[in-house]
C-alpha cells in the first residue's frame, strides 16, 4: 500500500488540476458572454439620457421590452421566439441592464419616457410595443403616457399590478438561493449552478422543471439557452434590483387606447395570470389568452403564441407601407 502522505498528495494534485480546469472553463464562458453583450448593441444619446439598444429585421417598427435578468439581447430573443419575423425590432436595455445607466428617477413611468425618447432618436413615430414580464410595467406606462407612439400593445406574462395576487417569485430554498445569486451578481455561482443543478435556475425563472423535462429537445434547449444568457449576471443585477420593487399602485389602465393583447399561463411560477386578467379587464377592448401550461417562458407555446399575435396584429395594425418595410 502507498503511504498515506503519497495518497494525500495525489488527491490534492488531482483536485488542483480539476479546479484549474473548472476555472479555465468558467473564464472562457464568461469572457464569451461578456464579448457577446458588448459587441451586439450600440448606445444612442436621447432626451432621457444614453440608452443601449440593438435592431434586427425590416418592417413595421416593434419595440421589444425585456424582462428581469435581461437586456437588449433578451429583447431580440423574445421577439424572435414569441413574435416572429417581418418587423424592425428595436430592443433597448432598460435602466441598470448592460450598457444603460440608472438615472435618478428609475420608475416605470421614467422608463416609459426613455422608451419614447429612444423612438424619437431613431425617428420612429409609432411602434408595436411588446413587453415581457417586468418589461410590461414600462410598456403599460408608455401606452398611457405616450399613446400616439403605440400602434398596439402586447403584454406577455405581465409581472405587473394585480389587486389580490401580485406576481412574485415562488417561495422555496432553491429560489431563495437563486435570488441571492441574482442580487449578488455572482457570475461564478450562477454558472456553476447551471451545470450542477439547472432545475434550480429553471424554477427561478418561473418555469416548472418537470414541464421542461417532458418537452421536446429543441424546447429544452431554448429554455437552457435563456438560463445561460443571463450571464454576465454582474452586468444585469442593478436592473434586477430595480425590478424587484413591486408596483405600489395600479396603473391607469383605463386610459390605454391602443389595441391590447395580454398572454400568460396558469402554471407560471411568477403567478402572472392574475395580472394579465386584471389588465385585460381594465384596458378597453383588450384581448386575453391564458394557457393552462407553459410557465413564465410559455414553454411549448411558441408556435401558438406567434399565430395568436399575428392574428391580433393583422386585425389591429394597418399593413406597413413599402417605404417603411424597406428601412
Amino acid at each position: 500500500m502507498r503511504p498515506l502522505a503519497t495518497v494525500l498528495c495525489i488527491a490534492i494534485g488531482v483536485a488542483a488540476v480539476a479546479a484549474a480546469s473548472v476555472a479555465v472553463w468558467y473564464e472562457r464562458d464568461l469572457a464569451r458572454a461578456r464579448n457577446e453583450v458588448e459587441r451586439g448593441a450600440g448606445v444612442v444619446d436621447t432626451a432621457a439620457g444614453p440608452i443601449e439598444y440593438a435592431e434586427r429585421g425590416r418592417g413595421y417598427p416593434l419595440l421589444s421590452i425585456h424582462g428581469a435578468g435581461g437586456g437588449y439581447d433578451q429583447g431580440l430573443a423574445n421577439a424572435a421566439d414569441l413574435v416572429g419575423d417581418g418587423f424592425r425590432v428595436i430592443a433597448p436595455s432598460r435602466f441598470g441592464y448592460l450598457g444603460t445607466p440608472i438615472p435618478a428617477d428609475r420608475s416605470p413611468a421614467a422608463q416609459a419616457d426613455a422608451h419614447a425618447a429612444l423612438l424619437d432618436a431613431l425617428s420612429v413615430d409609432k411602434a408595436i410595443v411588446v413587453g415581457v414580464s417586468a418589461g410590461t410595467r414600462s410598456a403599460i406606462e408608455l401606452a398611457i403616457r405616450h399613446p400616439d407612439k403605440v400602434a398596439a400593445l402586447i403584454l406577455i406574462v405581465p409581472a405587473t399590478y394585480a389587486p389580490e395576487d401580485a406576481p412574485t417569485i415562488a417561495e422555496g430554498r432553491g429560489n431563495a438561493f437563486a435570488f441571492w445569486l441574482a442580487n449578488a451578481g455572482a457570475d461564478f455561482a450562477w454558472w456553476a449552478t447551471e451545470r450542477i443543478a439547472p432545475s434550480v435556475l429553471v424554477r427561478f425563472i418561473g418555469v416548472p422543471p418537470d414541464l421542461v423535462e417532458k418537452s421536446p429537445p429543441a424546447e429544452r434547449a431554448r429554455v437552457m439557452a435563456i438560463v445561460r444568457s443571463i450571464l454576465p449576471l454582474s452586468r444585469r443585477f442593478p436592473g434586477i434590483n430595480i425590478d424587484s420593487i413591486p408596483d405600489p399602485a395600479p396603473p391607469a389602465l383605463e386610459r390605454i387606447v391602443a389595441p391590447t393583447l395580454a398572454i400568460s399561463a396558469r402554471d407560471d411560477l411568477f403567478r402572472t395570470a392574475p395580472a394579465a386578467e386584471y389588465a385585460a379587464s381594465r384596458i378597453p377592448n383588450a384581448m386575453l389568452k391564458i394557457y393552462d401550461t407553459g410557465g413564465h417562458l410559455l414553454v411549448n407555446r411558441g408556435a401558438e403564441t406567434k399565430a395568436l399575435i399575428q392574428e391580433f396584429l393583422a386585425a389591429n395594425v394597418p399593413p406597413v407601407p413599402d417605404n417603411v418595410a424597406a428601412q
